[in-house]
């Protein structure tokens, strides 16, 4: 499917992604860092958690919210909010005694505002595509996603430490620029909305995940997605706290290579391994079942990580990131497009929210893995991430084949 092909509000949802993910990576990355320096540790990391729960939970009010109204009124009024709370932090950085009160307020309603909008982001892939070609347009979803986080990443280090109110001054304009692209290009799809059922509109929003609880494919794709994406985050948690305390250095030429330094290493590399082969292999696995692609890519997936969690040797890391990296690449673009098939039309919004327990859930796991790591050595902990990536890999193939194969065999009994 070449790009000219693609439904406007596809291309208008994939390009405004890549610059709106773009934008926030090049500054949540050092929120800790900025908190940490303004105030203290202690304060900074209760502040950010905080916000992440304030996030979840805003996410899934945001689900209800965009399966209720039109998608391209919430992004509108969604992004346009973001952009001001970015120029509000832009403004609370030009004082001299920098006013933090403002600047922390303003990010608790970024964050808000822009969880709000996630669903409806999500939504409107699955709006424009067909099942026939949803895997080939998450596969470009997935390759601009690690591109813009990326260019984000690098962005925000070039510029954090010396340049941080032009920071956010650029990024208060890249911010400002979405919404009128929503408001222009965007079309409004004639999608199936969510009734209100209940006066009550907290009832209403309740009884409405309630049918998604009820789901139980769809819950078990949700908690082994979980699970295998649990393995990925701890790169930058366990894996790297370990690295940064027993990784022996070695040396490229006169570059020393320490702990953390290889897992910047692993990180590029994670990178130019998407933004490369993404599509290769895309296409590669386009010839086989989904079914069997899916069990493979989480098969390569669970050898690498499982690896990793453990390895001391800089060529071992190097190899078996690889290997978890290609099973990435081989399995993500069938569970997206497959989980995408699952979800009720309308309910996209809500279904999207939910979803979004496997990364929240995902992210806890992996900060649970530096506490057990203080206790197990690091080859019990390959084990242990073992045994989550099975349960992950049976949970998300069970969830999303074999209810399939009962439906399938249900309707060959009734034909016969």
């Amino acid at each position: 499917m070449k790009w000219k092909d693609y439904p406007q509000n596809i291309k208008v949802r994939l390009i405004t992604s890549f610059f709106n993910r773009a934008v926030a990576s090049a500054v949540m990355p050092f929120m800790a860092l900025f908190f940490a320096q303004e105030m203290s540790k202690v304060w900074a990391g209760s502040f950010l958690i905080i916000t992440v729960f304030i996030g979840f939970f805003v996410n899934m009010i945001g689900g209800y919210i965009s399966d209720r109204f039109p998608r391209k009124i919430v992004l509108v009024m969604t992004s346009s909010l973001s952009a001001i709370m970015f120029l509000l932090m832009a403004v609370s950085l030009f004082p001299t005694d920098r006013w933090i009160g403002l600047f922390a307020l303003a990010y608790v309603l970024f964050i808000v505002t822009s969880s709000i909008g996630r669903p409806a982001m999500h939504a409107i892939i699955i709006d424009s595509t067909t099942p026939e070609n949803r895997k080939a347009i998450y596969a470009v979803d997935y390759w601009l996603v690690n591109l813009s986080m990326a260019i984000g990443a690098a962005l925000g280090g070039l510029l954090y430490l010396n340049h941080q109110i032009e920071l956010f001054i650029m990024l208060t304009v890249t911010s400002a620029c979405l919404p009128i692209a929503y408001h222009i290009w965007l079309k409004v799809e004639q999608v199936q909305t969510l009734k209100k059922r209940h006066q009550n509109v907290v009832i209403d929003l309740m009884q409405n995940y309630k049918v998604a609880f009820q789901d139980r494919p769809f819950v078990k794709v949700v908690i082994g997605s979980m699970f295998i994406f649990s393995a990925e985050f701890s790169l930058n948690s366990y894996i790297g706290v370990r690295l940064a305390e027993s990784f022996e250095t070695f040396m490229i030429g006169d570059f020393a290579v320490a702990g953390v330094r290889m897992l910047s290493l692993l990180n590029i590399q994670n990178m130019l391994l998407v933004v490369f082969l993404t599509f290769i292999v895309n296409k590669y696995t386009d010839r086989y079942a989904k079914r069997h692609v899916l069990l493979a890519g989480l098969f390569l997936y669970s050898i690498g990580y499982v690896t990793i969690t453990s390895a001391n040797s800089w060529y071992l890391l190097i190899l078996f990131n690889f290997i978890g990296t290609i099973g990435e690449l081989v399995y993500s673009p069938v569970r997206n497009a497959e989980i995408a098939n699952m979800i009720p039309e309308d309910k996209r919004g809500s279904y999207s929210a939910f979803s979004n327990i496997s990364f929240s859930g995902a992210d806890m796991l992996a900060r649970l893995t530096i506490i057990i790591g203080a206790f197990l050595i690091p080859t019990m902990m390959s084990v242990y991430m073992g045994v989550l990536l099975m349960i992950g890999t049976l949970l998300v193939y069970t969830g999303l084949f074999v209810r399939k194969s009962k439906k399938e065999q249900v309707r060959t009994e009734a034909i016969s």
